[in-house]
């Protein structure tokens, strides 16, 4: 079977041209990971670029890269026509049996859907939900990723919902939807320490500064705790842009708790950095207001975590059947800190089991061999009688 990917890389994100290996996001690269175990299919990963860039013709022995250098004009102001195209010319030389757009954020999803292939798409952050929830403002870029989510939703043969959240939320506007976790890169999987052991009360938030997110928030929450003459430190790690008003705001709120040495930040870590730093913890928070799916939650709970969060979005699915997983409402700060309290005073345990259960859904051969599963019924269905190379 030849499928073709199409997916965001993470050097045009983030304007560093100048890097030479591709990066598609966590949930991304966990599924390619798992695709590499699956000699049986060929894959190749297409993304669009508004510079030229040197990248590796493969990335696994069964998986292709394709970068392809798309001018900015052709991007969201013309309703990614350009990279529409120029990802249909790389089909007809492919050519694929399945296209997957990686995404409703930025082009993925709608040249998914005019690829002239059969496809799908999946959902990682729900953009309509988001415009609602943060009002964007007409013809802004969350206004117009909203519209075109709704476009492409309609005309895809199916869509991968990664949450019952999700999945609620795109069921009107889809033909056909299908449930599918996003995976956890192999990394987390590999043994971690031993839950029992003595280990100081550090608390990780890991997810970029904002909003959404509401590490402010949680900054009101440890100074309550540290009120309390509590032993703890909280150790947030994300993304800051010092530009954006609320990510200023938290680094200079941060500076006192910094200084008494109970809560500090670092900015976004290596895979390998961020499992010592879940290890050499005894918890994670995450109170987010809005969660497609909650892949922090799952990394987290991999390595033996204990989980306070909001039960809201993909977290409800994750943290189900979890020991000690605690879930509250959105705005319930004071069920968090009043949870939190009685915790570190018990000698802030952590679970043995939740990382097995995390292995059995999220392993990312697992959530590969799904994918497959649903290309082979799409294909063989009534619209497309013909079976995958």
């Amino acid at each position: 079977m030849r499928i073709a990917i199409l997916a965001t890389d993470s050097r045009e994100n983030a304007r560093q041209y100048e890097r030479e290996q591709p990066g598609f996001g966590t949930a991304p690269e966990a599924l390619l990971q798992g695709f590499a175990a699956l000699p049986e299919v060929e894959m190749h990963v297409i993304s669009c670029t508004q510079r030229p860039m040197r990248a590796p013709a493969k990335l696994a022995d069964n998986i292709f890269f394709h970068s392809l250098f798309v001018p900015k004009i052709g991007w969201l102001r013309t309703g990614y026509q350009g990279c529409i195209r120029a990802v249909r010319k790389k089909l007809k030389e492919i050519p694929p049996d399945f296209v997957h757009g990686q995404g409703t954020e930025r082009d993925c999803a709608i040249s998914a859907v005019f690829s002239g292939h059969p496809n799908v798409v999946t959902i990682h952050g729900n953009m309509v939900e988001l415009a609602r929830l943060f009002k964007a403002r007409i013809g802004s870029y969350g206004w117009l990723a909203a519209r075109l989510e709704d476009f492409t939703l309609r005309r895809t043969e199916g869509v991968f919902c990664n949450s019952a959240y999700t999945e609620q939320l795109v069921r009107p506007r889809a033909k056909k939807i299908w449930r599918v976790p996003n995976a956890l890169r192999r990394e987390f999987f590999c043994p971690p320490g031993d839950s029992g052991a003595s280990r100081p009360c550090v608390l990780l938030n890991v997810g970029v500064v904002g909003p959404r997110k509401r590490q402010l928030e949680l900054l009101d929450v440890a100074q309550n705790l540290r009120c309390q003459g509590l032993k703890f430190e909280f150790h947030f790690i994300g993304h800051v842009n010092p530009s954006d008003t609320y990510a200023a705001t938290f680094l200079e709120r941060l500076k006192p708790l910094a200084t008494e040495g109970y809560a500090r930040h670092s900015d976004n870590v290596p895979t390998r950095q961020l499992i010592d730093c879940y290890d050499a913890a005894a918890g994670l928070v995450h109170f987010p207001s809005e969660e497609a799916f909650g892949l922090v939650v799952a990394e987290a709970l991999a390595r033996n975590l204990k989980f306070f969060g909001s039960r809201l979005g993909g977290i409800v699915d994750i943290a189900e059947g979890v020991s000690g997983a605690e879930l509250f409402a959105e705005n319930d700060w004071a069920g968090l800190t009043a949870a939190l309290t009685r915790w570190i005073e018990h000698g802030h345990p952590r679970p043995r089991d939740a990382h097995a259960l995390m292995a059995a859904r999220y392993h990312p051969e697992k959530v590969a061999r799904q994918h497959v599963e649903i290309y082979r019924e799409v294909l063989s269905s009534n619209a497309y009688g013909h079976q995958p190379s």
